[in-house]
């Protein structure tokens, strides 16, 4: 029977295929008391063993597939499965209540969960209690026998299935046959979808109710560019959907022809589309997708990969990597921004209620100064291979932007007293995130060269609202005219200082923000790399006085976002 069923579009294209349903496997248990306790602390040291190993070769194929950034998650499910309190506990529940590893696993991490799951407040906590339930099930399987769905043994064409997709079965995604996938959960940031985004596989997340109408072996129709999706369609519908996955993948074509060229309006105004890296090794898909620029390069990985402080020769070979690739183009370096949801081993973190409103990024830099001098050291000895910027993330105060400043100065000054070749032209700017450095950008404006505005972070400090809490992820409003107010004193107050402002946030390759970014003035977009020529695409059909106008009635005559929504649809007809 046909069904017709409406998701959250997270990843564009159309896709025809049989349905590939994604079952959690049986890993139901008994307890048993057991004498030969040594045995079954032995049985989950094995299993945890085994575990490590395939999430090792599942973060390498992450590596390869999706980049470095997106296979971070993995550290995550490593840390746990390393974790001394977690291993320990487990340990000692099968030696004091001699019961079986299945058993005492289960107890302990069921209690771990809950634990975190409890502290609704923390988002970062909850992420944790998502880590724990994935690896427990990994190392469950383990001790049962139990195969878990390998996703990398799909030999032909299918949509995938499921509740949800964890990071680990994102990761074995192969996009030469998963044509598509569709879930009852998630939302545009999750794992899943950011993942879907950077393999461009079409996907439909948020059906609520998909698993319901699905068996094996039924034929599924996905919009990924709509959030539509059809079990069973009629020939008729097939054939709809057919011609509509042949116009995109014509469209997407037409967008290829656009890799050498500028981003121009169709009345002639140019604008910097960048893209988002978190190694050197993501240069390849910013210039393969045409990218003008890097208009972040996330440093924090290069922390997150090392197993202690990376040393300043490690960091300027990194830096320098990237300046020469892009042969001259920008490059917009951010500066280590750990803390959050990105941890350090090797760096002790202070217990937080909430760690996304507390000790991290530039904070951590300047209390903890000589790391951050390492890293100013290596990035001002790689000036001289390209075109550097430097930019602090988490400003809140001009203080904290002079203090930075001056220590960068110290250590130029430092470095040229020992002979070493310094660049005379690094652009020093600012990452605007949190809502008071946006609302006196007028008085940040004077002293940076420009504004790179984080509005994955700004959207959610301004609407009290974690992008992450499927409970208010409604809030979660880049179209919002508050918003929207924010971002156009950025930029003017950029524009009034004779400075550049740019955009480094999901937003930027938003195709509904695009027209309003081009109104309000943005000179910069930087994006993932899979979205760069389809904006410049859409910029090319734009009339940058026409997008003036759209986004002055945006801000002054609009009261909410669909009503901004809808004005975006009718000035873009």
């Amino acid at each position: 029977m046909t069904k017709q069923l409406k998701g959250i579009a997270v990843s564009d294209g159309i896709a025809v295929a049989k349905a590939y349903l994604l079952v959690e496997p049986d890993l139901s248990f008994e307890k048993r008391s057991v004498e030969n306790v040594e045995a079954e602390a032995a049985r989950l040291s094995d299993a945890l063993s085994q575990s490590t190993k395939d999430l090792q070769a599942i973060r390498d194929k992450a590596v390869k597939s999706l980049g470095e950034e997106e296979a971070q998650v993995f550290d995550a499910h490593l840390m746990v499965l390393s974790d001394p309190e977690l291993i320990s506990a487990i340990e000692g529940n099968i030696k004091d209540n001699k019961v079986n590893a299945e058993s005492a696993l289960k107890e302990v991490t069921d209690m771990f969960i809950g634990m975190f799951e409890a502290m609704e407040d923390n988002p970062y906590m909850k992420e944790r209690a998502a880590d724990i339930r994935d690896v427990t099930k990994r190392v469950m399987s383990h001790l049962l026998g139990v195969k878990l769905p390998d996703l990398t043994m799909i030999d032909e064409e299918v949509i995938i299935v499921a509740e949800d997709l964890t990071p680990s079965d994102t990761a074995q995604l192969d996009r030469n046959f998963v044509r598509a996938f569709v879930t009852n959960i998630g939302g545009r940031t999750s794992h899943s979808a950011i993942m879907a985004r950077s393999l461009e596989i079409p996907a439909v997340v948020g059906t609520k109710e998909i698993t319901e109408y699905v068996v094996e072996g039924d034929i599924l129709a996905v919009d990924g560019s709509e959030g539509d999706v059809i079990v069973n369609p009629t020939d008729e519908q097939v054939a709809d959907f057919k011609a509509k996955e042949k116009a995109f993948n014509e469209l997407k074509a037409e967008w290829d022809k656009l890799k050498h060229a500028k981003t121009v309006t169709a009345d002639g105004k140019h604008f910097e589309l960048a893209g988002n890296i978190g190694t050197p090794k993501d240069l390849e898909g910013v210039l393969g997708h045409g990218g003008e620029a890097v208009g972040l390069y996330r440093t924090e990985f290069l922390y997150m990969d090392s197993p202690d402080f990376p040393t300043e020769d490690e960091q300027f070979e990194a830096y320098k990597a990237v300046l020469e690739g892009m042969e001259g183009k920008p490059v917009v370096v951010r500066t280590m921004d750990i803390g959050g949801d990105k941890e350090l081993p090797y760096l002790k973190f202070p217990e937080e209620m909430n760690p996304f409103l507390g000790y991290r990024a530039i904070r951590i830099c300047l209390a903890e100064d000589q790391m951050f001098r390492t890293q100013l050291r290596a990035l001002l000895r790689a000036s001289v291979y390209g075109n550097l910027r430097i930019m602090f993330p988490m400003i809140a105060t001009l203080a904290e932007f002079r203090e930075a400043k001056a220590l960068l100065e110290e250590e130029k000054a430092k470095l040229v007293a020992e002979g070493v070749d310094v660049s005379d032209d690094i652009q020093v700017g600012i990452m605007i995130e949190i809502p008071a450095a946006a609302v006196i950008a007028d008085r940040f404006a004077k002293e940076v060269d420009f504004f790179s505005i984080g509005t994955n972070d700004l959207i959610q400090y301004t609407m009290a609202a974690d992008r992450m809490n499927e409970r208010v992820s409604y809030l979660y409003q880049p179209y919002n005219p508050a918003i929207l107010r924010l971002i156009k004193n950025v930029i003017d107050s950029a524009h009034a200082e004779g400075k550049w402002a740019g955009m480094c946030g999901e937003m930027a390759g938003d195709q509904t923000a695009v027209p309003l970014l081009v109104g309000l003035g943005l000179d910069e977009f930087s994006m993932s790399a899979t979205s760069i020529l389809r904006t410049r695409s859409l910029m090319s059909r734009l009339d940058s006085k026409k997008m003036t106008e759209l986004a002055e009635k945006a801000i002054t005559e609009c009261d909410t976002a669909d009503e901004v929504v809808a004005l975006v649809e009718e000035y873009t007809k």
